[in-house]
């Protein structure tokens, strides 16, 4: 029987007992860890190739050697919440698995945990286990880890794109679990009403995209006595917004009222000097999803077209504090 490519589903969970991280090893899948995705892809097996490369008095190849046997996944997740106010989304195991730390806590003092937040890590990563099943054949991997990018564009559902890595464990046949799928709200089109509150270094223009690559380095490493495993050894968080170009000039007047001017150019220019980048998607609570930083780094400035309007692209990078870690969140309420 042929296998349908329609008939998939991701089941991710995160790999600890008892509270307590456990790398690498297997964690229990239920049906209740699905998750909703979509451009769902897995390299089964993804292996340094290593020739023998013969010298022999005919032509013809020599054998190849499989080394480092990891296992590539990626999949998107729409940017939503999880139609809970203080339940982080079903997604959340995966991003956790990108390096981020997940606190739920009471924002307002009164007794219900209402915030669910992702801020990064430098140590103690949490790994997932993945159940890949496509119509009746699973691939287990355990100890994934990964790195994520939020995309978003006027008139379009905006996505956080993981790129996963994981260890080779051997697929089996396995019938398609019963599955349930919670914590993922309906999304929303990027656009006007449904987004609101953005502003880059503190000017709020007129915002077409935005994206952002929290930009892990990982390395899948056996060693001799050693054990497989992922590593996540740096993080370079970039991006890039396009917004409406505005006229070079002060964002506000003598009575502090708005212009509709703001110099980019000039900013990018201005050594050692951070500013904020926000944006908030969603209208009711328990789906509102912000994207805050107060250290963004703009890069060289250039122009884009919108409609045949003149936009500006400009890119940034998050910067940490002496402090570390603090360099951007993601809120979900």
């Amino acid at each position: 029987m042929p296998l349908l490519l329609k008939k998939r589903v991701i089941l991710i969970e995160l790999e600890e007992s008892s509270g307590t991280l456990t790398y690498g090893t297997e964690a229990t899948i239920a049906g209740a860890d699905a998750v909703l995705v979509s451009d769902l892809a897995i390299v089964p097996q993804s292996s340094d190739v290593v020739s023998r490369d013969l010298i022999r008095p005919y032509l013809g190849a020599s054998e190849q050697l499989l080394a480092n046997t990891k296992v590539e996944c990626t999949f998107s997740v729409e940017l939503a919440g999880s139609g809970t106010i203080g339940t982080a989304p079903r997604y959340g195991k995966a991003l956790q698995a990108c390096g981020l730390s997940q606190s739920i806590t009471d924002a307002n003092s009164n007794g219900t945990n209402d915030t669910v937040t992702y801020t990064p890590l430098s140590s103690n990563f949490p790994s997932v286990t993945i159940h890949y099943n496509i119509d009746g054949v699973r691939h287990r991997v355990k100890g994934a880890r990964g790195t994520v990018e939020l995309v978003a564009e006027v008139g379009q559902i905006p996505k956080l794109n993981f790129s996963m890595i994981g260890i080779y464990i051997a697929p089996e046949k396995e019938p398609l679990p019963s599955i349930s799928y919670a914590d993922q709200d309906e999304p929303l089109i990027f656009k006007n009403g449904n987004t609101t509150a953005f502003e880059l270094l503190g000017f709020a223009g007129a915002l077409q995209s935005i994206n952002f690559d929290l930009g892990n380095e990982l390395v899948y490493q056996e060693l001799v006595g050693g054990t497989q495993q992922v590593l996540l050894i740096d993080r370079q968080s970039t991006g890039t917004v396009s917004i409406e170009a505005p006229k070079p000039g002060p964002a506000t007047d003598q009575n502090n009222a708005p212009t509709g001017d703001k110099d980019y150019f000039a900013e990018a220019l201005v050594d050692n000097s951070l500013g904020n980048l926000q944006f908030t998607h969603g209208t009711t609570a328990g789906n509102k999803v912000q994207f805050l930083s107060s250290r963004v780094d703009i890069g060289d400035v250039s122009y884009g077209d919108i409609d045949g309007i003149a936009s500006l692209e400009i890119p940034y990078t998050c910067i940490p504090s002496s402090s570390g870690n603090d360099e951007f969140s993601l809120i979900y309420t």
